[in-house]
């Protein structure tokens, strides 16, 4: 079984290194890269700070608070990653910090991306509904059906890590940790794709409903705008057209990673790719990722576009004047 597992992770390491016929230049992911994820640490850690100040004082009182909540918590927990992924990618730590990266904190990040993702979809789906049937009632409306979910979300997906975390368990040395699949034996390599082949269906599936939703909503604004041109529904199209922030986030931040992930996979288990296309396919997955990662600092847009509790809350402590109360009446996106 140790031949085996040796066998499979040298294989590993050529097809992730695009052969050895294609030595990868590291120098923008030692100095560009870092320094770009320095800059996104520091400031999605001082917005979601300040959002959880704001959130701790909001009742979890409608399935939009509470998906609101836990996308704050998926922010937070992907930026606490960061400074391991910034270190050990910048050569700023020992080896072992390498490892560390392979075994826990890269699983983590992108274990809760994913649970970003999906709660993504659950707002852009609330918000559908919230549009439809803005007094409906619905089970799916109602705030202990949110927490439930959300739990679900954060269970499945935390579970179906936990292997990755368990199975990365090959001895770690100096040369081992340059490629976090080293470090699989056969069973962590095969539930390694598994897990990817399910990361890749979710982003799809909630792609595709995001879609759907987002027509939905479009087709609704459009016709009720249509019945009238007063300035006062002027003004209550254009809030409606706030919702669309949501689906504007999920592109820019999830949907370049995932449409590059596709031809840079193919690339390193393709001998015939060129090593220039190897490394510019390396270098736009390298790219996308940040953007994933810049997640965490468009999530706070949606707070404060659709959230109006959220707004009057950070206006309140911003003026130093009494907080509004939390049981004001939601409209057709604001909640």
């Amino acid at each position: 079984m140790n031949v085996l597992a040796h066998t499979m992770n040298a294989s590993v390491l050529k097809g992730f290194n695009g052969s050895e016929r294609c030595p990868r230049d590291t120098r923008i992911a030692q100095l560009v890269f870092p320094a770009l994820y320095t800059a996104l640490f520091f400031t999605g850690i001082l917005l979601n700070s300040l959002a959880l100040w704001v959130f701790i004082h909001i009742p979890s009182n409608s399935t939009f608070i509470v998906y609101l909540k836990n996308t704050l918590l998926a922010d937070l927990i992907m930026a606490v990653t960061l400074p391991f992924k910034i270190l050990s990618d910048a050569h700023l730590g020992p080896w072992q910090l390498r490892a560390f990266v392979c075994r826990f904190s890269a699983i983590i990040f992108y274990a809760t991306m994913y649970v970003g993702i999906i709660l993504l979809g659950l707002i852009a789906f609330d918000r559908c509904l919230k549009i439809l049937r803005p007094f409906g009632k619905f089970f799916v409306q109602q705030p202990g059906f949110a927490k439930a979910i959300s739990v679900l979300v954060w269970g499945v997906l935390y579970s179906l890590s936990l292997p990755n975390i368990l199975l990365t368990d090959q001895e770690a040395t100096p040369v081992s940790v340059q490629k976090c699949a080293a470090l699989k034996g056969p069973q962590g390599l095969r539930w390694h794709q598994l897990v990817n082949d399910i990361s890749q269906g979710i982003f799809w599936s909630v792609l595709a409903l995001m879609l759907i939703f987002y027509v939905v909503i479009a087709k609704k604004v459009y016709d009720s705008y249509r019945k009238s041109r007063s300035r006062d529904r002027k003004n209550k199209k254009k809030v409606e057209g706030k919702v669309f922030v949501v689906v504007a986030v999920f592109f820019v931040c999830f949907a370049p990673y995932h449409f590059a992930r596709i031809p840079y996979t193919r690339s390193q288990t393709n001998k015939t790719t060129d090593c220039r296309l190897q490394h510019q396919l390396y270098i736009a997955k390298e790219t996308t990722l940040f953007l994933a990662a810049t997640n965490i600092c468009m999530d706070p847009l949606i707070y404060i576009f659709l959230c109006k509790k959220f707004t009057e809350r950070l206006l309140c402590w911003r003026r130093r004047r009494p907080t509004v109360s939390s049981s004001q009446t939601d409209n057709l996106t604001l909640s």
